[in-house]
C-alpha cells in the first residue's frame, strides 16, 4: 500500500475532531518526510485542518463553519506521559461543564503536580494550576470540584450565592464513599477551601464524615466568602462570613 493511500485509509478511522501528527502514523522513520509532505497535501485540499505546525485534525463540518478540537483534545499532550495520567483540565475549563457559568473561555486551565509558565497555543492561552494531591482517573472529578471551591470568587458571569447552590446540587449527588475522598483531598487545599467544603457538606446533613474537616481548620480563623451565607444555612458553623 503506497504511503498516502496509508495515511488516508488511517485518517477515515479517526475521530472528528481528533488532532494527530506524523507520529501517529507507524511507517518507517525514512518516510517522515514522505508523511508530511502527504499530509501537507491534504490539508491544502481540505480533507484535513492544520491546527500548528506539525499538528492536524480531522474537520466536522457544520453550516456555521468547521468546528475547532475540544480543549482536551488541544492540550492531550500535556494531560498524558506514557499512558499515564499526570494532568486534568480544570478551573475555566470546566465552569461550563460543572454548569457554574454559561460563558465558555479561551483560557485552558490544567491541574498538574509540576506546573509550568502560562503559554499560548494558538487561540488559546495554556495555564497551570498547582495540584499536591496524587493525580488518578478516578479523582479527577473530585479535584476538579475542590478546584472550583477554592477559585468560587473568580468564576466569571455568576455570584457565589449561585456558585454554593450549584455546588450543594453538585455534591449531592455523591455517594458516600466520594464525599469521604473529596474531604480526604481536601486536606491538602488551603482552610477557606475546607471551610466551604464543610459548610457544602453540613447543608447536606453528613454529620458524622465532616468531624475530620473540622478538626483540620482553626476554630479562630474567619473565611471571608461573600454570599456564602446567603445560600449556606450552616456557614457560620464554618466561620465564613
Amino acid at each position: 500500500m503506497k504511503t498516502t493511500e496509508y495515511i488516508r485509509n488511517k485518517i477515515d478511522r479517526l475521530p472528528k475532531g481528533y488532532i494527530f501528527t506524523y507520529e501517529d502514523f507507524n511507517i518507517d522513520a525514512k518516510k517522515k518526510e514522505a508523511i508530511i509532505k502527504a499530509l501537507n497535501r491534504m490539508a491544502d485540499s481540505g480533507k484535513i485542518e492544520k491546527l500548528s505546525k506539525g499538528k492536524y485534525f480531522k474537520p466536522e463540518k457544520t453550516p456555521f463553519g468547521t468546528l475547532q478540537p475540544n480543549q482536551e483534545q488541544i492540550v492531550k499532550d500535556l494531560l498524558n506521559e506514557d499512558g499515564k495520567v499526570v494532568g486534568y483540565l480544570t478551573g475555566y475549563s470546566i465552569y461550563n461543564t460543572l454548569g457554574l457559568t454559561t460563558q465558555v473561555s479561551n483560557i485552558i486551565q490544567i491541574g498538574k503536580n509540576q506546573t509550568r509558565p502560562k503559554f499560548k497555543r494558538e487561540r488559546y492561552t495554556i495555564s497551570f494550576i498547582k495540584q499536591k494531591n496524587i493525580i488518578t482517573k478516578k479523582n479527577i472529578p473530585l479535584l476538579q470540584i475542590l478546584d472550583a471551591i477554592k477559585y468560587v470568587k473568580k468564576i466569571p458571569d455568576t455570584t457565589i450565592k449561585t456558585s454554593c447552590l450549584r455546588f450543594l446540587e453538585i455534591i449531592k449527588k455523591l455517594n458516600l464513599n466520594d464525599k469521604k475522598e473529596l474531604i480526604r483531598l481536601s486536606l491538602k487545599y488551603p482552610p477557606s477551601t475546607r471551610a466551604l467544603l464543610g459548610a457544602l457538606l453540613d447543608e447536606t446533613q453528613n454529620k458524622s464524615i465532616i468531624i475530620s474537616l473540622k478538626k483540620s481548620l482553626n476554630p479562630i480563623t474567619k473565611y471571608e466568602i461573600s454570599g456564602a451565607t446567603k445560600a449556606l444555612t450552616k456557614a457560620s458553623n464554618w466561620n465564613i462570613i
